[in-house]
């Protein structure tokens, strides 16, 4: 981490938009199986194995330090009093001591605050289950991760043999500071360059101006300075491709068969669709990954539009149940990484679409067509929008983090969720994990259940997370709005049923094709 690096706007701004009631941490609960007739001490091994590996993931040893009066975003900074102990602990489970219990603990859990001034994350593992099974529930920081940026967090806690690999020390790095007199001659150099030669779209996108990574106001105010010449030059840099997508929006938007899928894109207002407490409620549950892409590929689809047709039937039922199914479908906000392929920076890059999820349709089968037509609309909808987003995610205003922590807070308890229509009704996502078995100190790998975030006016988050040939979907809500989110997951597999029956091809007729 060396001198600080700065956060993005998008990764600052899951900082700003935490409050009590809304934390804005990720994780998983994963479950894990000991050798038969295992001795050892499975707690002290597995901290140990993280203790000799944290060098591969630096941002566990980075912890936040605020810029002075919080006038710009804040950066990471090695943590100089980092402590395993504090990250890593030992915890118990009540009896009966099964997964049901230990979902509800990480239900709790997951709704508490983690401390910023430590690094932003937390490991709990839980021994003493039955069938030598472990649990453990890990959380993180949103500012510090995204689904492509915890490869280096998988990497680091998990190996594909039941013997741990061994991982090379890390190499000490000598740390060379610059002044800031040398940095802003090399500032105008480079500023030179700039203005003399022709706007290259592919050298502006990559212009890195020198910055002097130091807190003290004046270096803030020059860094924020370089910061702007930067985004600005990027800004224009990608012009051609933002003035490309946002005609293309236009086009689209003023398009007749546009403004229908603009209109099903529209959210009624749910009982899920309120200010949510403190507190959550979780639970997971498995299908058959094989299964259910037989199922997207006889519908047409893709695996995506069947884990939403699950979500929508799980959540169909739940309001019938509840005498609160509205007319109009119900929207589900699916979040699409922009993170290009082979690009491992351990920051967020996620933008999001709204697909209308059918729930106003009875028939399984008709439900599932009806989802795929919709998220591929959704898709063309969001799509242009994506050429935009990098620009946007980094977009940097003096004084923001204040202004936004402020309208955060005032928003959450404003009571506005619940009379704001909803940007969408529920969040699906869907997060592809490794085929192969892993394995962590010794100990193989059976599910890992992802648990996610719950948001004022979107009370249910609905997150799966693919392992070997197993979709785990992990079900969080604000337990004010579903006490027991345990009754939806429990619907799943008879919904899954449910769909497999309704694609599944007609017997074959004994007397031939009768016409």
């Amino acid at each position: 981490m060396g001198d600080g690096k700065k956060l993005s706007s998008l990764d600052a701004s899951f900082l700003y938009l935490e409050t009590p009631e809304m934390p804005m941490h990720v994780g998983s609960m994963a479950i894990f199986r000991l050798p038969d007739g295992y001795k050892g001490d499975f707690f002290e091994e597995f901290k140990a194995m993280i203790a000799s590996r944290l060098h591969i993931a630096p941002i566990l040893k980075a912890r936040l330090e605020k810029a002075p009066l919080d006038i710009d975003h804040p950066s990471w900074v090695e943590d100089d009093q980092f402590d395993i102990d504090r990250h890593i602990f030992r915890a118990s489970l009540p009896a009966p001591r099964d997964r049901a219990t230990l979902e509800r603990i990480v239900g709790w859990m997951h709704a508490k605050l983690l401390n910023r001034a430590r690094p932003l994350w937390e490991f709990y593992v839980f021994e003493g289950m039955k069938d030598n099974e472990i649990g453990l529930y890990s959380k993180m920081h949103h500012a510090c991760i995204d689904g492509g940026a915890g490869a280096a967090l998988t990497n680091m806690i998990y190996d594909v043999s039941p013997i741990p690999r061994e991982v090379d020390p890390p190499t000490a790095k000598a740390k060379v500071g610059q002044e800031p007199r040398d940095i802003a001659a090399n500032l105008l150099d480079s500023y030179q360059q700039l203005w003399t030669q022709p706007l290259d779209a592919a050298a502006a996108k990559s212009l890195e101006l020198p910055r002097s990574g130091k807190s003290d106001l004046g270096s803030i105010l020059f860094d924020n300075a370089m910061y702007q010449i930067e985004s600005a030059v990027r800004f224009a840099g990608s012009l051609p491709a933002m003035l490309k997508s946002v005609s293309d929006i236009v086009g689209k938007v003023s398009d007749p068969k546009s403004r229908q899928s603009l209109s099903s894109m529209m959210s009624p207002p749910t009982i899920l669709n309120k200010t949510i407490s403190s507190e959550r409620s979780f639970a997971g549950t498995s299908i058959s990954l094989s299964r259910a892409k037989a199922l997207a590929k006889q519908a047409g689809g893709k695996l995506n539009d069947v884990v939403l047709a699950l979500a929508s039937g799980v959540v169909r039922r739940y309001l019938v149940q509840q005498g609160a199914l509205p007319a109009k479908s119900l929207t589900a906000a699916v979040p699409i990484s922009l993170r290009e392929e082979g690009n491992a920076d351990a920051n967020n890059q996620v933008f999001g679409m709204i697909c209308s999820i059918a729930t106003n349709v009875e028939d399984p089968k008709t439900r599932l067509e009806t989802i795929i037509v919709q998220s591929s609309k959704a898709k063309e909808m969001s799509h242009p929008l994506r050429a935009v987003m990098p620009q946007v995610s980094n977009i940097s205003m003096l004084g923001t983090p204040i202004l936004v922590q402020i309208l955060a807070l005032l928003y959450s308890r404003s009571n506005l969720p619940d009379v704001l229509p909803p940007s969408a009704n529920i969040t699906v996502s869907n997060v592809p994990g490794p085929r192969q078995t892993l394995y962590a100190a010794g100990a193989e790998l059976l599910h890992i259940f992802p648990v996610s975030i719950s948001t004022h006016g979107i009370a249910l988050n609905i997150t799966v997370q693919s392992y070997r040939d197993q979709l785990d979907f992990g079900f969080i809500a604000g337990a004010n709005i579903i006490p027991h989110v345990q009754e939806l997951c429990d619907m799943l597999p008879d919904e899954f049923a449910a769909l497999e029956a309704a694609f599944a091809p007609p017997p074959a007729d004994v007397r031939g094709a009768a016409e």
